[in-house]
Order: C-alpha cells, then sequence, then structure tokens
C-alpha cells in the first residue's frame, strides 16, 4: 500500500492502559502478589471465588489510583462503586471480574505529550477505573491442553482509558510511554512490560480525512511493548484501508497481535457493555473519599515529569528536547540529578550530553537498564571535570569512557595507565607544529592564498603527530599565528 492512499485516511486511537498496582497484597484479598511464584500457590479462597468467602477492598489500592487522578488533575468521584462484570472464562474462577463501571474512582482529566522534537499535544483520559486481574491461561506446557495458573487472579489494576485523540501509531506510543513514566514517578506501579505490569489494548479506526464521523473499531488486546504497539497499530490502519478499498466493511472486534507475523487476528466479536451485565456488586459498599483525603495525597505527590522538565529547562538551561528525554524515564532523571549534585553547576549541558548520548548508546547495546550501569554517576562526573580542566580532550574522554565501560578503573587511573593526560605547553605544540609546516608545504601556500578549509588538514596532522594528546584548541590558536 503506498503512502499516497494512506494519507487519503486518518487514523484514530484510543488507549486502554492496564497499570498494576504496585500493592504488596491483593485488591479484595491478603493473598500476596509477588511474580514468579509456582503456579496456584499465590490463590487464596477469595481469589478462588469459594463459597462463603467475601472480598475485603485494599485501602492502599484506592490510595494509589487517587495518586494517579490528582496528578493528571481530573475529577475524584467522592463515592466510586465497584461492580461485576460477568463473563465466563477459563481462567475466571468466580465467573465475573469485580470492577468499576458507572461510577469510576478517576473521572476526566488529560495529560501532554510530546510525539516529536517541538511538537506537543494533550490527550484526554476519559476514566481511571479499579479492577482485579484475571488468571492466566498456559497453553504452552501441556500437549493438546491448556493450564490455568491463578496467581495473577485478584491482582489490582488500574484501567486508564484515553479519548480517542490519538491519530498516528507514533502518538499512541508517546501517550503509553508518559503513562508509563508517570505511573513509575508516582511508585504505583513498576511498568515491567515483560511481566505483564503494564499492558496497552489499541482501539484503533479510520475514516476519510476531513470526516467528523468515528469509524467501526477494533480492539487489539494484551500489548506488552511499546515497539509491538507501533507495530500493531500500523498494521491493522494498513489491514482497515485494504477491507473498506476492496468493498467490504470494518467488523467491530477484538484482534490479537501475532509479533512474530507481524499481524492481527480476530479473537472475537468486540463486547459491549450490557453483554457483561454489569450490576453493582453486593459484597462491597460504596468507596467513600473525601476532600481531605485527596487534599492529603495530592500534597504528598513528588515533583512529576513535567514540572522537573520545565525546572530543568528554566534553572539549568536545557533544551525542551534533552529536558524531554531526561524525564521521560524517572531512573535518568535520579541519575542525573545524583551527577549533578556532585558536578561543577555549569556542566549541566556536558551532563546531559553524555548520559543521552555515549552513555544511553552503551546501556541500550549491552541492554541493561541505567540502575544496572557500569558507570555510576560520580565517575562520570569525574571524567567531564577531566575534559573541563583540559586534562583530557573530548576526543580522548571518549577513549576513557569506553575503557571505564570495561572496568579499567575510574577517570584519573586511566589517563595515567595509559598516558592519555593532555599536552598543553605551547612549546612543544609549536614543536610539532613546525614540523607539520615543514612537511606539508604545499596546503601551507593554499591556506595563505585563502583556503580556509586546509587547515583542518593542517590541525589534524598536528593532532595526529602528538596521537590526540595535543589541546585541540591551542594548536589552532598557535597554527594560525604561525601561517600568519
Amino acid at each position: 500500500m503506498t503512502a499516497a492512499e494512506i494519507s487519503q485516511w486518518e487514523t484514530v486511537i484510543g488507549l486502554e492502559i492496564h497499570a498494576q498496582l504496585a500493592t504488596s497484597s491483593k485488591i479484595f484479598s491478603g493473598a500476596s502478589t509477588a511474580y514468579g511464584a509456582e503456579a496456584n500457590t499465590q490463590a487464596c479462597a477469595v481469589d478462588l471465588g469459594l463459597p462463603g468467602v467475601l472480598p475485603v477492598l485494599n485501602r492502599e489500592a484506592v490510595r494509589m489510583a487517587i495518586r494517579f487522578g490528582v496528578a493528571i488533575d481530573a475529577n475524584i468521584d467522592h463515592q466510586s462503586v465497584f461492580a461485576r462484570k460477568n463473563y465466563f472464562y477459563p481462567d475466571l474462577p468466580k465467573g465475573y471480574q469485580i470492577s468499576q463501571f458507572e461510577h469510576p474512582i478517576v473521572g476526566k482529566g488529560q495529560i501532554s505529550i510530546s510525539p516529536a522534537e517541538g511538537e506537543h499535544k494533550l490527550v484526554g483520559i476519559t476514566r481511571a477505573h479499579l479492577e482485579e486481574d484475571a488468571g492466566k491461561s498456559i497453553h504452552d506446557q501441556f500437549p493438546e491442553q491448556s493450564g490455568i495458573d491463578l496467581n495473577r487472579a485478584g491482582t489490582p489494576l488500574l484501567e486508564i482509558v484515553s479519548e480517542p485523540d490519538m491519530r498516528s501509531a507514533k502518538e499512541a506510543v508517546a501517550y503509553a510511554r508518559k503513562i508509563h513514566s508517570l505511573v513509575r514517578y508516582l511508585e504505583i506501579c513498576d511498568g515491567n512490560m515483560q511481566e505483564g505490569s503494564f499492558r496497552c489494548d489499541a482501539n484503533v479506526s479510520i475514516r476519510r480525512r476531513g470526516s467528523d464521523q468515528l469509524g467501526t473499531r477494533a480492539e487489539i488486546k494484551n500489548i506488552n511493548s511499546f515497539r509491538f504497539l507501533e507495530r500493531a497499530i500500523n498494521h491493522e490502519v494498513e489491514r482497515q484501508i485494504e477491507v473498506i478499498e476492496d468493498g467490504g466493511r470494518v467488523v467491530q472486534e477484538t484482534r490479537l497481535y501475532d509479533s512474530e507475523r507481524d499481524e492481527t487476528r480476530s479473537m472475537r466479536s468486540k463486547e459491549e457493555a450490557n453483554d457483561y451485565r454489569y450490576f453493582p456488586d453486593p459484597d462491597l459498599l460504596p468507596v467513600n473519599i473525601s476532600a481531605s483525603d485527596i487534599a492529603e495525597i495530592r500534597a504528598a505527590l513528588p515533583e512529576l515529569p513535567e514540572q522537573k522538565k520545565q525546572r530543568y529547562i528554566s534553572e539549568l538551561g536545557l533544551s525542551d528536547y534533552n529536558a524531554e528525554l531526561l524525564t521521560a524515564n524517572r531512573d535518568t532523571a535520579v541519575y542525573f540529578e545524583t551527577a549533578f549534585a556532585e558536578a561543577d553547576a555549569t556542566q549541566a549541558a556536558v551532563l546531559v550530553n553524555w548520559i543521552l548520548g555515549d552513555l544511553a548508546g552503551a546501556l541500550n547495546k549491552a541492554g541493561l537498564d541505567i540502575t544496572e550501569s557500569p558507570i555510576n554517576p560520580a565517575a562520570l562526573v569525574q571524567l567531564v571535570a577531566r575534559i573541563a580542566d583540559e586534562t583530557i580532550s573530548g576526543k580522548i574522554a571518549k577513549q576513557v569512557f569506553d575503557a571505564m565501560w570495561q572496568g579499567e578503573g575510574n577517570a584519573d587511573e586511566i589517563i595515567e595507565a595509559r598516558g592519555l593526560r593532555q599536552i598543553t605547553d605551547s612549546g612543544a605544540i609549536e614543536t610539532l607544529i613546525d614540523e607539520v609546516i615543514a612537511a606539508n608545504p604545499e596546503q601551507v601556500e593554499q591556506f595563505r592564498a585563502g583556503k580556509e578549509k586546509v587547515l583542518g588538514f593542517l590541525v589534524g596532522q598536528v593532532m595526529k603527530e602528538s596521537r590526540g594528546k595535543a589541546n585541540p584548541g591551542q594548536v589552532n590558536a598557535l597554527l594560525r599565528d604561525k601561517l600568519k
């Protein structure tokens, strides 16, 4: 399908994000939520829905939901109600899921995203409600059978539902990343997508560009990586365009994204709210939340990503783009602030360039998180200081960084062991310059005839003779003086 064909259509996307709340016990029982336990060892009588048991609401799950709501400046419902969402599936032992329907705990809010450098967009959030997770069906461990692990049953989730405000897969990924960042800053979710702590469902539809009529949507379920989210949406958009262009119509349904085949497949027809026969759970009283409860939680909020970003721009003089990248990941911001606390106050921009450049590249190549970095913040500060005091050049610093990454020691130890200290003695540099001038008479005459670009060649020759140790600024200045 050509770009011209796709450009005739507008994509409309809304996301439903399930964030597992970081409580130590489940939302309606005292069973553990720890990841990795042997199957069915963390499912108690309440989780199994055994006769005679009653759910008891986890207060901390409620506080975490409110924490999210005040962070996005959303309406907090002073009375929220839990409902039973009725459907049958083998990993749902009660035959219903306890969720919220007409009275969710968090109402309308909004969040700002930056899909690309210099771009800003507000995305509306319709609601965020509490619910319990279902168990997990295991299809690959038993021949011709499926296993059911109920350890996840009853795990507290906050389902965050966006407005259909996104118009591309890129915007959807930017929104998902922003929510992911926010819940980690708030410490209400660990955001681990591999373990299923943060999952996305994407509602995707298309319409003719310029139309205000929404198309029929398909829901793509349980996407567990940002890369797969982008690929799944792009594939689904192309599929829907092809269906309509071929004279067919898009069916409202639930689809699954297959990352190995890079395609979406139909799972079942899309259910509506009335299919679930929602009704208030008779075993749970309405949750009453006072204004003082909300005020207390709001007062205890940490500095949020957007606030931190604006502080970096106004106080440290960072660019909007770098401040956005730096604050997108809580651990990256912590690394920077730890380093900056030990650095010279003028070194903020230099530190950021190293963190977002060489360090980020090395971490990405090694598949490591910044919390696992072999180079700690203090070690990076020392390296930057050696550039600032001209002990080494920026080019040599990259060699030192690589050696630090390999565990050869700190910057000072590596500089001494490898003899990398920069040559700043003017007499020594002038001797090297004299040798280069004598060896390159043709280039010298070209420079004197007005060819400025030749200076770069001559500087390079001096740096080569010094094995990269000569101070580049001094070389440039002294060479110009010699050539006058």
